[in-house]
């Protein structure tokens, strides 16, 4: 059996790359080849009218990208992909992520999706934002639906802030959320493998309302209770997650999804709470590429 790790054609960072690195080492320790390859070389293409490869030899994919157009040509070739399309496209727009929770009984801050535009020059007219401060009160946070790290993330505290925020991200997907102030700078990402935690941290930020560890916060060891794995694998299962990262506010009431994170960078993860997310998640796919295997 060999495996293939996909990683973005333009990541250089080093907690962009870690999981990648991590995932080959313990593919090695289990006894699996893997080759970590930058998603660079046009592995597909569209050729007289015919799905063409470039790929040959492999088992399987740990897709840690999230362009969708090589994900679904993996998928059409019929390579076993971790984690699949859907989910991945699905993840990969906040709004979308929400939109597919709603209904399954996960408890998340209320939410306006955003209105796009496609005309730079038209304002964000007054009665939009009324609605969205009667709607959600202020402050309220308005983010962007394609993004990490706590990038295109702001906090609009009174009605300025909001019509500056809103003018900013009008020509993009966007969304309008209720700020949860008992959660500012602080919030937990939970592991989950297989649709199970496997592990939780606690992320804080001095003086950011954004707790992201790209965004400058820290991680510590959080203890992963019934009521934070109801939440988190729920998530996981509803969105049919191999994989991911789920971030959880501190709500008054209890834990509230803020989002969910399908290629999740674990590096802090890892070195704050001991434990070996990477093998977990290799161990997992191992067992899905053999059941599969078995079931053909």
């Amino acid at each position: 059996m060999k495996g293939l790790i996909l990683v973005n054609a333009y990541y250089d960072a080093e907690a962009a790359l870690y999981p990648a690195r991590r995932l080959q080492e313990e593919f090695g320790a289990l006894g699996v080849l893997s080759d970590v390859r930058r998603n660079d070389f046009f592995p597909f293409s569209v050729q007289g009218g015919t799905l063409r490869s470039r790929l040959n030899g492999y088992d399987f994919c740990v897709y840690l990208d999230k362009d969708k157009y090589v994900l679904r040509a993996l998928e059409g070739a019929g390579l076993p992909v971790f984690d699949r399309g859907a989910a991945i496209e699905t993840c990969d727009d906040k709004m979308l992520t929400f939109l597919a929770l709603a209904g399954k009984g996960i408890p998340m801050p209320d939410t306006l999706p955003g209105l796009l535009c496609y005309t730079p020059s038209a304002p964000v007219r007054e009665e939009t934002l009324r609605l969205v401060e009667e709607r959600l009160g202020l402050p309220v946070v308005v983010k962007e639906c394609y993004g990490s790290l706590g990038k295109g993330v702001y906090l609009a505290r009174d009605r300025a802030q909001l019509a500056a925020a809103a003018e900013k991200v009008k020509c993009t997907p966007h969304l309008f959320q209720r700020f949860v102030a008992s959660s500012f700078g602080r919030d937990v990402r939970a592991i989950a493998v297989g649709g199970k935690v496997i592990g939780a941290m606690l992320r804080t930020s001095r003086g950011d309302f954004r707790s992201n560890i790209g965004a400058g916060g820290r991680g510590e060891p959080y203890p992963a209770d019934g009521a934070l794995c109801a939440v988190a694998e729920g998530a996981a299962r509803a969105l049919g997650l191999d994989f991911c990262g789920v971030d959880l506010l501190f709500g008054e009431d209890g834990y509230l999804l803020c989002e969910v994170n399908s290629n999740a960078f674990f590096g802090e993860f890892e070195r704050v709470t001991g434990i070996n997310v990477a093998r977990a998640y290799a161990a997992h796919v191992l067992r899905a590429v053999e059941a599969r295997s078995c079931a053909q």
